[in-house]
């Protein structure tokens, strides 16, 4: 009873003194600062117990918790385990379900007033409702069965909201969610496909070539001069195709203020993955390992829900996100899989003549489908959004500044059935035909089974633009009043043929390969299709192969090297700069922690005091090689140049024959050491665990409901992956043999209770490289589901 009072009057203070920031899944968090009154009910919250037992017209299922408060959920009907699963769902993580299907239907300013405004109006236009809607009428038709247990789901979550009291989240907003719908699950697949796939990159770009000139290609190439793709052939060489013409320009300049509103809806930095299969042949067991750890938004509690489900002749295990019912990465009997982002290029942007209510294509005005749309506002006035549609999608405006979108996840696709399949697949043929429904979003997918397959495939819709008849690449603005970058078979808010597409065939795959690492890098080096406008910087992924070429090479690949693997904090960038470093700069006279840099091993571990100077020195040197010259022209650090760029920039550069730049990249060095060495003076910082610390956040970013803070390895460009910026780094750790024991982590808890025992009791081995067995005990509390009500 102590414990209760305590963390009691932990909320009162919290609530108290709080305004609310930190990181979440999208800028949802920065909103959550409209407290209601504290009242009994919030304590009523914080102290629910899970019922014996619950009616469902379902059928007999069981949840049976382990120590972890992962579930396992067992059945011999899969409506009647999917009604469980919900109720799992409904139970321990109701609030972040509701937050983000609010935050995509463009409803937070209902809730939180009117600092989320501009989130709902941009998700309002873009009419991501409508899509999810258009996904839930297509699945009812095309698989009755999937639809079924999605409406099993959704009545097991509705019990469970029903029954519980709900959390203290819903009391301190002072509102109580509405019930859960089917298309509220599609519309959250839909917010994971857009964390991951939408970019306006394409707008920033075109301001970037129109501003920078002659400097744009040095600092922004569109492909950078590395040897580790993800497919390489048998000697490590290339894999050749067809190029894709690159014509045109862009058909506009797009504007700041217009690009940067619409920037800030895009997924936070660093967001990718690093996923990788090996074959028997290279492993100690002769049989194959797959390994992944998807890097999205840290926060609490996690974005992941880690589930166990039986259905009698079958079973799966693996994560899911809070409100979807289907593992998404995991193990079933027969295989396992993982996820990594491919980065393809699946959202355009159109400019338009515009005359009022009508947009000018190919040679006709057209009238805008609109629809108006009143967005509530707490404690203010509702505000009324009008939705203005063209034959590419939807038209994004912002203060008379416009431009039209096409994006893949606005028609209905099959994922989801791809996602049910892939539980129950039974070996690679099974695996692959499921992969050709994963429609959204693009994704590297990495499979071994117990056969001894693996498998390797980019999936996703990759559109294959066409101007004049002619393909063409889509890294540019296009005309959409002269029907430049056309998607043949695409129906925005509907369904699509997906005719004209990139073929399943024709995406870049490989059965049985020995071997084959994705960490978001350049997927092949000449594609026959345009898949991308950029990659991400490929310094993980190079030292994925660095050292799986060394393991494979002698055959000795285990799942304790994997994870090894998993956990390697060696900075390839570092490795690169700090010799040069060394040579430009006057290291010895900075004294600590910088003279140490001569000696280091390049491993951004917590407590290495070279890593806190290398750490702090790209920050400094960042700075002084692009502030002042992207201010001049209007752009924020949002805009600067990768560290591929970055650490490769030599005095010669061309970049520094500007007035507003550094002489040489020399110069620029010593300035950022000395800029370095005062910022860590001032912190206070001894090694780099002081600098690198895990803020995990809850979206109120109150002290009772955050995690606690602690220190960690890994950076931005280290496989163990942690970006400290943006809170971003690796959100489930998995190494899964065909041989002998699975390992797995959450960086965190399962439970969304911050009240309960389970609420991150992760989160220390996670933050130290430790994992725990895959199959658990689930001797914990059970639930009985069953009767009928």
């Amino acid at each position: 009873m102590d414990d209760i009072d305590t963390a009691r009057r932990g909320l009162v203070a919290a609530v108290v003194g709080g305004a609310a920031a930190g990181g979440f899944f999208s800028p949802a968090a920065s909103y959550l600062d409209r407290f209601a009154p504290l009242s009994g009910d919030v304590w009523e919250a914080t102290t629910d117990s899970a019922p014996g037992s619950v009616d469902s017209d379902y059928g007999a299922a069981t949840v049976q918790y382990d120590g972890h408060r992962v579930p396992e959920v067992t059945a011999d009907d899969e409506q009647a385990l999917y009604y469980a699963v919900g109720y799992a769902h409904g139970t321990d993580r109701l609030f972040q379900m509701d937050l983000q299907r609010r935050l995509m239907r463009g409803q937070l300013s209902a809730v939180v007033g009117e600092r989320a405004l501009e989130s709902d109006r941009f998700r309002v236009q873009m009419d991501f409702a409508r899509a999810a809607d258009a996904n839930w009428d297509a699945l009812q038709s095309r698989n009755p069965e999937v639809a079924g247990i999605l409406e099993a789901y959704t009545e097991g979550v509705n019990a469970a909201r029903e029954d519980q009291a709900l959390p203290p989240e819903f009391e301190l907003l002072d509102y109580e969610p509405a019930p859960w719908t089917p298309a509220d699950t599609l519309v959250l697949q839909l917010q994971i496909s857009w964390t991951l796939t939408g970019s306006f990159e394409t707008l920033r770009r075109a301001r970037l070539r129109d501003q920078l000139g002659e400097n744009y290609e040095e600092l922004f190439p569109r492909r950078y001069d590395h040897d580790s793709p993800i497919l390489r052939d048998e000697d490590g060489g290339r894999v050749a195709g067809r190029g894709t013409p690159s014509t045109g320009a862009d058909a506009a300049v797009p504007d700041g203020d217009l690009t940067d509103w619409l920037s800030a809806f895009e997924a936070p930095d660093g967001v990718g993955s690093n996923s990788w299969v090996v074959g028997g042949e290279h492993t100690e067991s002769g049989e194959p390992i797959v390994a992944n750890d998807p890097h999205l938004s840290l926060l609490a509690p996690p974005v992941w829900y880690q589930q166990h489900l039986d259905w009698g002749d079958g079973w799966v295990r693996g994560v899911t996100f809070p409100g979807v019912p289907f593992v998404i990465i995991g193990e079933n009997d027969a295989g396992a899989w993982g996820f990594t982002n491919a980065g393809a290029d699946v959202l355009d942007c159109y400019a338009y003549e515009v005359d009022g209510d009508q947009y000018r294509y190919e040679g006709e005005w057209r009238d805008f489908r609109t629809e108006d749309h009143t967005i509530e506002v707490a404690d203010g006035e509702d505000v009324t959004v009008t939705k203005r549609k063209t034959v590419h999608g939807p038209m994004v405006e912002r203060e008379d500044r416009r431009v039209g979108v096409a994006w893949t996840g606005l028609s209905a696709t099959a994922t989801t059935d791809a996602i049910h399949a892939y539980a129950h697949s039974d070996g690679l043929e099974d695996f692959r035909e499921a992969t050709r429904d994963f429609d959204l979003p693009t994704q590297c997918v990495v499979y071994a089974d117990r056969e001894g397959n693996t498998y390797y495939k980019v999936t996703g819709r990759i559109p294959v633009r066409y101007t004049d008849g002619e393909r063409v690449e889509g890294w540019r603005v296009f005309d959409g009043s002269a029907g430049e970058g056309e998607w043949p078979g695409y129906t925005p808010y509907g369904e699509s043929s997906w005719d004209g597409f990139v073929p399943f065939e024709d995406k870049p795959g490989a059965v049985n390969p020995g071997y084959v690492a994705t960490a978001n890098q350049r997927i092949v080096d000449d594609p026959e299709y345009y898949l991308a406008e950029s990659y991400s910087t490929p310094f993980r992924g190079e030292r994925i192969y660095e050292l799986l070429d060394a393991q494979t090479a002698d055959g000795a690949v285990t799942p304790e090297s994997m994870r090894d693997l998993q956990l390697d904090a060696l900075d390839t960038r570092a490795r690169r700069l700090v010799p040069r470093i060394l040579e430009a700069a006057d290291v010895d006279s900075a004294g600590a922690p910088f003279d140490a840099l001569a000696d280091w091993d390049y491993r951004m571990v917590a407590d290495s005091e070279p890593a806190l100077a290398f750490a702090a020195f790209v920050d400094a040197y960042r700075e002084a090689l692009y502030a002042d010259a992207f201010d001049a022209l209007g752009f924020d650090d949002g805009y600067w140049p990768t560290d591929w760029v970055t650490v490769h920039l030599a005095d010669d550069s061309a970049w520094f024959d500007r007035d507003d730049t550094p002489e040489s990249a020399t110069a620029a060095m010593q300035s950022a050491l000395d800029a370095a060495s005062e910022r860590i003076g001032e912190e206070g910082w001894e090694t780099y665990g002081d600098y690198n610390v895990v803020s995990l956040d809850h979206p109120f970013d109150q002290s009772f409901l955050n995690y606690p803070r602690m220190p960690t390895d890994g950076s931005p460009a280290t496989v163990n992956n942690y970006r400290r910026d943006a809170a971003v780094g690796s959100s489930w750790r998995m190494v899964v043999p065909m041989a002998g024991d699975a390992a797995v982590v959450l960086p965190g808890g399962n439970d969304g209770d911050p009240f309960s025992g389970q609420y991150h009791d992760q989160l220390r081995a996670w933050a130290d490289g430790d994992y725990f067995a895959f199959d658990r005990e689930f001797d914990g509390p059970s639930v009985d589901f069953g009767g009928g009500a």
